[in-house]
């Protein structure tokens, strides 16, 4: 009987776990990019979206649940936008999940130190619902400011609830919890718009809206866009009930706002009126310390200065380089150790066990070392180099570099927000294609995509790092070799910067011409960093996740390349067999077979191509192990290496095809596989070119010296 009690209990619990998941109510999150929406978001769903201090950062839909009171709650991240009349796609993707899928409210965020700009988008949302919880972000760093908001004015004059709050204290989230419980639960009644339009278009309003039947929408929000001729009224037109009746009654109301010159100029009369009642909400409600203004803009005037600012932006990127190189090495050397310690170990272990040398072979000589050396050294520098570049965006500087290249980027007939696409390209290229969503024309998206892989991921710094370090800067006493090194590096990426700007140009002159699109562009505030939390977001979402994925491609490729070099054919090796096919291309590029065939199997992911080359070299019995670069460096010298070699290298590694997850995310956003492979030839024949190039200078100077 007990027995039987315990089942209906547990059966009643599923029942109630089914019904919490069967009724879910959806709440939108909308607001303008950078006022924490993210955050807020990743709080509520207990998910860890990644957040920044820059605009444009999340460029999908993005969906969690919250249980509250028993009840389960669906909440969307909408992309961050300006405005809701829907001139980018961020804007039309914000204001279609508002209009068309039946949100149970819908939760505004605004940024309480620049109130003034993020009430517009309030405003716009309660033409669709007056189910709108607006959320008063960074209330702390607002109060530091000296601004000061009548928050209770505010509720009485538009009618909503309103919560403040800071996104990154827990202690504020019941009191948004408990307002968006209220609102969802409110029964939706029309209600007075906070404000009016001229009498003439109120009018014409008014008399439509009486005759639409549309018992889930706003009949006044539909009647505006049914009337706007900016607008495709088309997906308005779909929800509601007698559309074909009203067909007509709209085709008189438009004749009627020709006549009173309105219907002209339709947008322009309902900016006006929302930018009206906007500034008298702004005097009524907020009064602002200008003076703690202006300390920003000082510091701009430096930032973001015509030549100041592409100054300090080198210098930043040298530094970023300088430290990462300084502090690397050590960590490098013990982690190195350590994996040849383990690999001896397992050596002495096997031979214990009596296994075979051929398994014993491909788990240690294979698979362990190739791991080995991708660990050691590509763990040590991304630990540094993602921290830093995540502190850069919590400070608000990524925004900035994109201003001050929007002059270049103009010249090259594209758009300036290509610039944050880039900046992401530095940490992944799969994530700058993706997020070139910001990018409202379609060919300078398609520009922005083809030219983000001439950026240099993470997978590809330790690799770069690493060649400058052994044929450069290592004749040089320390600290003088990292900063040559990191000098060096600098100019490598300040030449792939120029290859974009260049490549971006021809291509807008030739397949994908156009006139380049302006953009707005917010600067955020400058903020003060958590520390401790970039640190672990950098670490857990990027350097784990990118040395994952390294290790995952490393095992398959070690285990090949084991195996090429053991198994023969003809009295050579497999591995002989496929380097001497490749390298006669190979040297006509100023390489060999091996490195073009580490390319090859490189292609999951950039992060092996080095320790493919070592592998490859060391199973022709050039060297037993690996402990340091001198060491790397002599098995290179003893392959035939020269500087020439390095230098054709290092410009193979920038600019040659994506890596397998780029191409993915290439085709998923194009949605064609012309342009995929075009994605993939493109930057293939510029790095043949480049690489022939600096092989026939060194044929010619060897000549002539």
């Amino acid at each position: 009987m007990e027995v039987f009690e315990k089942l209906l209990k547990i059966n009643d619990e599923i029942n109630q776990l089914y019904e919490k998941e069967q009724h879910c109510y959806r709440v939108a999150l909308l607001g303008n990019p950078n006022v924490g929406k993210s955050t807020l978001f990743n709080h509520l769903c207990k998910m860890h979206q990644h957040t920044g201090n820059w605009p444009g950062k999340t460029v999908a839909l993005a969906k969690g649940k919250y249980y509250y009171k028993n009840r389960c709650y669906e909440l969307v991240d909408l992309p961050g936008t300006y405005s809701l009349f829907a001139h980018s796609a961020e804007e039309e993707v914000a204001r279609n999940y508002v209009c068309f899928h039946a949100c149970d409210a819908c939760v505004v965020v605004c940024d309480a130190t620049c109130l003034e700009r993020n009430l517009n988008l309030v405003l716009q949302a309660l033409e669709i619902t007056n189910k709108v919880v607006v959320v008063l972000n960074m209330m702390d760093e607002a109060k530091k400011k000296k601004i000061k908001i009548d928050i209770e004015s505010l509720k009485k004059q538009l009618n909503i609830s309103i919560v403040s709050m800071c996104a990154r204290n827990k202690e504020d989230y019941e009191d948004l919890k408990q307002a968006i419980y209220r609102e969802v639960h409110r029964s939706f009644k029309e209600q007075s718009f906070p404000f009016s339009y001229e009498e003439e278009l109120e009018e014409s309003l008014k008399r439509l809206s009486k005759n639409i039947v549309a018992p889930r929408h706003n009949r006044r929000f539909l009647a505006l866009k049914l009337l706007d001729p900016s607008v495709d009224s088309a997906p308005f037109y779909a929800e509601i009930e007698n559309k074909e009746e009203i067909k007509p009654l709209i085709v008189h109301e438009i004749q009627h706002l020709k006549q009173l010159h309105i219907y002209q100029n339709f947008e322009d009369h309902i900016l006006t009126a929302l930018n009206t009642h906007l500034m008298q909400l702004c005097t009524a409600c907020i009064q602002t310390d200008t003076s703690m203004q202006k300390k920003d803009l000082r510091i701009d005037k430096f930032v973001c200065g015509k030549k100041s600012g592409i100054f300090l932006m080198l210098i930043i990127l040298f530094g970023i380089f300088w430290i990462t190189l300084s502090l690397a090495n050590i960590p490098s050397a013990y982690l190195s150790e350590f994996f040849v310690n383990l690999e001896m170990q397992g050596h002495l272990l096997f031979s214990k066990w009596n296994v075979h040398p051929f398994l014993s072979g491909l788990l240690l000589d294979g698979i362990l070392k190739t791991c080995g050396w991708v660990i050691s050294v590509m763990l040590p520098p991304m630990a540094i180099f993602f921290p830093l570049f995540s502190l850069l965006e919590d400070i608000g500087y990524l925004p900035r570099i994109a201003f001050n290249l929007d002059g270049y980027f103009q010249r090259s007939h594209t758009c300036g927000k290509q610039a944050l696409t880039m900046a992401m390209g530095f940490g992944c290229n799969a994530v700058g294609v993706a997020t070139s969503r910001i990018i409202d024309s379609p060919r300078e998206r398609l520009i922005a995509i083809f030219t983000n892989v001439f950026m240099p991921c993470n997978g590809r710094f330790p690799a770069l790092l690493s060649i400058l370090a052994m044929f450069f800067t290592q004749t040089i006493l320390p600290p003088l070799n990292t900063f040559l090194s990191a000098f060096l590096l600098t100019i490598f990426i300040l030449f792939s910067i120029f290859l974009t700007f260049l490549v971006s140009y021809l291509l807008s002159k030739t397949i994908l011409k156009g006139i380049p699109s302006s953009f707005t562009l917010e600067l955020p505030p400058y903020r003060k960093p958590e520390i401790s939390k970039v640190i672990v977001r950098s670490i857990f979402d990027r350097t784990i996740f990118v040395l994952g994925r390294a290790v995952k491609s490393a095992i398959p490729a070690g285990a090949i390349i084991w195996l090429l070099a053991n198994i023969e054919f003809q009295d050579m090796t497999l591995l002989a067999h496929i380097s001497s096919f490749l390298d006669p291309i190979g040297i006509f590029m100023g390489l060999d077979g091996v490195i073009l065939l580490a390319f090859l199997l490189g292609f999951p992911a950039n992060e092996i191509v080095i320790p493919i080359i070592i592998m490859s070299y060391m199973a022709n019995g050039t060297m037993l192990d690996i402990q340091n670069l001198t060491f790397i460096k002599e098995l290179f010298i003893n392959n035939g290496w020269t500087i020439t070699t390095a230098l054709c290298t290092i410009v193979f590694i920038i600019f040659h095809f994506p890596c397998a997850t780029t191409l993915q995310t290439i085709y998923k956003e194009t949605l064609s596989w012309k342009w995929t492979c075009f994605a993939f030839i493109l930057p293939t024949l510029i790095g043949i070119f480049l690489c022939t190039t600096i092989h026939g200078i060194s044929i010619l100077l060897s000549i002539m010296i």
